[in-house]
C-alpha cells in the first residue's frame, strides 16, 4: 500500500504558497511571473521522481509516467484568483505530486502509470478552465488569437512574455494516452463538511450554471436640476431588478440554489449625475436544469416589468452558454468512497460541487472523479481561506490510496 509523506506535503504546499505570497493569501494570476516561476517549480519536483515534464504553450504543466498501461491523470490548477486563498487548486496539484513522489517509494505501485497535470487559467484572468479547455480540443488556434484578459492582457503576449511562444499545445489526441480517468483533489470552498464534521467529500455531480447579463439604458442628466418625473434613471431599473431577484427567486429555488449578483457598474458613477446607462450581472446555479430554465425566465419578467414601469430600456442576455450539470464517474467515486472510510470511518459525504472546476471539462473526453477537504467556516476566494493540517494529511491518504486502487484495477 502506498504511504505518504505528511512532512514533504505540507513542505511542497508552503514552498508553492511562497510563489506570489500576499499576508495570508497567495496572489497568482494565470500566466503572471510568479506563475510561471510556480509551474517551472513543479516541473523541477516532476522531473526528480522520473515524469517526462513539459509546460505548453498556454502554461499547463504535464508530468508523465514512462510506465505503460491505462493511465490515470491527477492535478488541479495553482492559479490564484487576483486576490486567493493559498490552497484553492494548490491542494490538488500538491497532492498529485506527493502522490507520484509516494507511488516511486513503493515497490507495489512505482511501475503503475500515474500522471500529473496543472492546468492553467482555472480562476478565468483569460478564459475560465482555458488549459484544461485546451486540453480536450475546445480551443483551436483561431480561438487563442482572440482571447484578451480582464486587465486588456493579449493572451499570445502574455504567453511570449512567459517565454511559451515557440511551444506547442498537450491535446488529449496528440498525447495518445490510454486515460481510465481523471481525479481531482480540491478543498470544498463551503461549509459543508467543516460545519458537518465531515472529513471527505466524495463529489457525484457538478452543479449547472447561467449567467446573466441585465443592461438598464436611461438618459444621463443633472442631479440636482432634474425633477424626479422627468429622470430616466437608469440605476433605479438596476435597484428595482435586484430587489426583486432576491424577493421572488426564493419561491422556485431548490435546496442546493445559489444566486449571485457580484458585479455592477453604473455609468458615469458620479454623485451628481443621474447615471444613463447600468449594468449588472446575475449568475446562479443548482443541479436541476429545470429549477434554472425557471429562474432564467423569471429573471425575463422582471425586467419586462421594469420596462412597463420605468422610462428606461432594459435587456436581458446571456454571458455564456450554460454550463450543464456534469455527473462524476460511479465507478471512481466508489474508489475513493471506500478509500475514504479506511481512513475516517463514518466521516465521508456524498455531495455536489457548487463550484465549477476543470473535471467538468475533463469529463467530456474521459471519467473524471473528484473530492473534497473542509474548508475553515467555508470560507474561499479569500486571503482567509484555509484547512487544518490534519484535513489536509488525512486528505492526501485518501487521495493516493483512491488513486492506487484505481490503477490497480485497471492494469491487473
Amino acid at each position: 500500500m502506498v504511504e505518504i509523506n505528511p512532512n514533504r506535503l505540507m513542505h511542497h504546499l508552503q514552498t508553492l504558497r511562497q510563489f506570489g505570497a500576499k499576508d495570508a493569501g497567495v496572489v497568482r494570476p494565470a500566466l503572471s511571473t510568479e506563475d510561471i516561476r510556480a509551474r517551472k517549480w513543479l516541473v523541477e519536483q516532476l522531473s526528480s521522481v522520473g515524469l517526462q515534464t513539459d509546460l505548453d504553450a498556454v502554461g499547463n504543466v504535464f508530468g508523465i509516467s514512462p510506465h505503460p498501461g491505462r493511465a490515470l491523470l491527477v492535478g488541479s490548477h495553482s492559479d490564484t484568483q487576483p486576490t486567493g486563498g493559498w490552497l484553492d487548486g494548490a491542494l490538488g496539484v500538491v497532492y498529485a505530486l506527493e502522490c507520484a513522489q509516494a507511488f516511486a517509494e513503493c515497490s507495489q505501485s512505482r511501475n503503475l502509470p500515474l500522471d500529473v497535470v496543472s492546468w492553467q487559467d482555472e480562476e478565468g484572468r483569460f478564459l475560465g478552465c482555458l488549459g484544461s479547455r485546451s486540453f480536450v480540443g475546445l480551443l483551436d488556434d483561431e480561438d487563442l488569437n482572440s482571447i484578451t484578459s480582464k486587465d486588456g492582457v493579449l493572451l499570445r503576449h502574455a504567453q511570449k512574455e512567459a517565454g511559451l511562444q515557440h511551444k506547442s499545445r498537450r491535446t488529449f489526441k496528440s498525447l495518445s494516452r490510454d486515460y481510465g480517468g481523471f481525479f481531482e483533489a480540491h478543498i470544498e470552498q463551503g461549509p459543508t463538511l467543516f460545519d458537518e464534521g465531515a472529513s471527505i467529500g466524495v463529489v457525484d455531480h457538478i452543479v449547472a450554471l447561467r449567467s446573466l447579463i441585465i443592461t438598464f439604458d436611461g438618459q444621463q442628466n443633472h442631479a440636482g436640476t432634474t425633477m424626479m418625473h422627468l429622470r430616466r434613471d437608469a440605476s433605479m431599473g438596476l435597484y428595482r431588478f435586484a430587489d426583486q431577484i432576491n424577493r421572488r427567486f426564493p419561491e422556485f429555488a431548490g435546496e442546493r440554489t445559489v444566486w449571485t449578483m457580484g458585479r455592477a457598474l453604473i455609468t458615469p458613477n458620479a454623485a451628481s449625475i443621474i447615471p444613463g446607462h447600468a449594468s449588472l450581472e446575475l449568475q446562479f446555479r443548482d443541479p436541476n436544469e429545470a429549477v434554472l430554465e425557471t429562474l432564467e425566465k423569471e429573471a425575463h419578467t422582471i425586467a419586462q416589468e421594469i420596462n412597463e414601469w420605468l422610462p428606461i430600456v432594459v435587456n436581458v442576455m446571456r454571458a455564456r452558454p450554460p454550463i450543464a450539470p456534469v455527473a462524476m464517474s460511479t465507478s471512481m467515486q466508489d474508489a475513493v468512497r471506500e478509500a475514504g472510510e479506511k481512513h475516517a470511518p463514518g466521516h465521508v459525504k456524498t455531495m455536489p460541487s457548487g463550484a465549477f472546476h476543470d473535471a467538468s471539462i475533463l469529463a467530456q473526453v474521459m471519467p473524471s472523479a473528484m473530492m473534497f477537504i473542509p474548508s475553515i467556516d467555508g470560507i474561499s476566494h479569500d486571503f482567509a481561506e484555509n484547512s487544518r493540517d490534519e484535513d489536509i494529511i488525512l486528505g492526501c491518504r485518501v487521495f493516493c490510496d483512491a488513486a492506487e486502487t484505481l490503477l490497480l484495477q485497471w492494469n491487473r
